[in-house]
């Protein structure tokens, strides 16, 4: 029976691992979203893609520290190119095995390699791990409430949790580059656009101000003239950010960008051909397989149109534009609920939900007899 049982837990533990490490990193029916994060100057992925973050903080940890590692040798190239070795162009260090891994783990009693077995053993031993991991995480996630069962809002707001540290850490590590006089604020002075959007001015985001004062302004939220470490968060992040000088600064370069008769605001053309594109792949999921047609599409168009229009003048103001602009730029909530969602939908969730359930209520009485 306990062989058993060790199979079954290894092969939940597998398979979980995998539909989580497995999910869609990029859906195709939302493809046509911005993500609106204003990338590291030592960028290591393209700007607008979106890359889930690890379910584990264990393994978030190890990622960051990973990243860490390109991050500093990226730093290093670019402010002391004379220290740099004669690398292959592109060429990216691996992180050290030792960064992570014990080396006598690898030897045998006679200190010589016996790769064959450490690995069988490992891998039992990774099986369990991974298992005791999940028991491990499960009430943190069951939290609202703690019924034994996890929900969909529950595993939203977990991923959101994971997001928020990832990306406060890449906000901490990019300020340190800015932040010259070391006083812990960065002026507009000492910023500096990210070197891939110098070199490309049709970057996304170039020309719609990203990178000038006018975004810096709308992230000071105390107008200091200084951004701290939140400010600054805010400012690399602005789609996630509550700001409402942020989100009015969002929709103002919205309507420079649509605008393309300069009138300063936003009529139905400008926005049939555009922004309800976008709010529309927000709301409906499953829209691309049926690929409506643009006569189909006119009619919803025109009454979200009419909806938005407060003043009834056929044009949308940068005011009128703050009721969707979360649906233009989705924040980080959007992707950590397509998350949650794709967990939840896989068959086997609920069982692996139950089992962990059952160990967390079996340990937890234990510990009630033992005392």
């Amino acid at each position: 029976m306990g062989k058993v049982s060790a199979i079954i837990y290894i092969a939940v533990a597998l398979l979980i691992l995998f539909l989580i490490s497995h999910s869609p990193k990029k859906h195709p029916n939302h493809s046509r979203h911005r993500r609106l994060k204003l990338r590291s100057s030592f960028s290591f992925s393209n700007p607008t893609h979106h890359e889930p973050v690890a379910f584990d903080p264990l393994v978030a940890d190890i990622e960051r520290r990973r990243e860490d590692r390109q991050w500093e040798k990226q730093y290093l190239e670019h402010t002391h190119p004379e220290l740099v070795n004669d690398h292959a162009p592109g060429h990216e260090s691996q992180p050290e095995w030792e960064d992570f891994m014990n080396a006598e783990d690898y030897l045998n009693d006679e200190d010589k390699f016996n790769v064959t077995n450490r690995l069988v053993v490992m891998l039992i031993k990774w099986s369990f791990n991974v298992m005791n991991r999940l028991v491990m995480l499960f009430p943190k996630i069951d939290a609202d409430p703690a019924d034994g069962f996890v929900t969909e809002n529950e595993l939203t707001e977990w991923h959101l949790q994971q997001a928020a540290k990832e990306v406060l850490h890449r906000s901490m590590r990019e300020m340190e580059v800015h932040d010259k006089n070391h006083d812990g604020f960065v002026s507009f002075a000492e910023y500096e656009p990210p070197s891939w959007v110098k070199n490309d001015n049709n970057s996304f985001g170039y020309d719609m101000g990203w990178w000038k004062e006018e975004h810096f302004n709308a992230s000071d939220a105390n107008g200091d003239g200084l951004l701290n470490i939140t400010e600054f968060n805010d400012f690399l992040h602005p789609s996630d950010s509550k700001s409402p000088k942020l989100l009015h600064w969002l929709c103002k370069e919205e309507v420079r960008e649509r605008d393309t008769d300069r009138d300063g605001k936003v009529n139905f053309d400008e926005f049939f051909h555009g922004l309800f594109d976008l709010v529309r792949n927000y709301d409906e999921e499953d829209h691309n397989s049926s690929h409506p047609s643009h006569d189909s599409l006119e009619s919803p168009a025109r009454h979200l149109f009419s909806q938005l229009d407060k003043d009834g003048d056929r044009l949308l103001s940068e005011e009128e534009l703050l009721p969707i602009i979360g649906k233009i730029h989705p924040s980080e909530r959007y992707y950590a609920k397509q998350q949650a969602d794709y967990i939840i939908s896989q068959p086997m969730t609920s069982e692996w939900c139950f089992m962990v359930a059952m160990d967390v209520l079996g340990f937890q009485n234990g510990e009630e007899e033992e005392q």
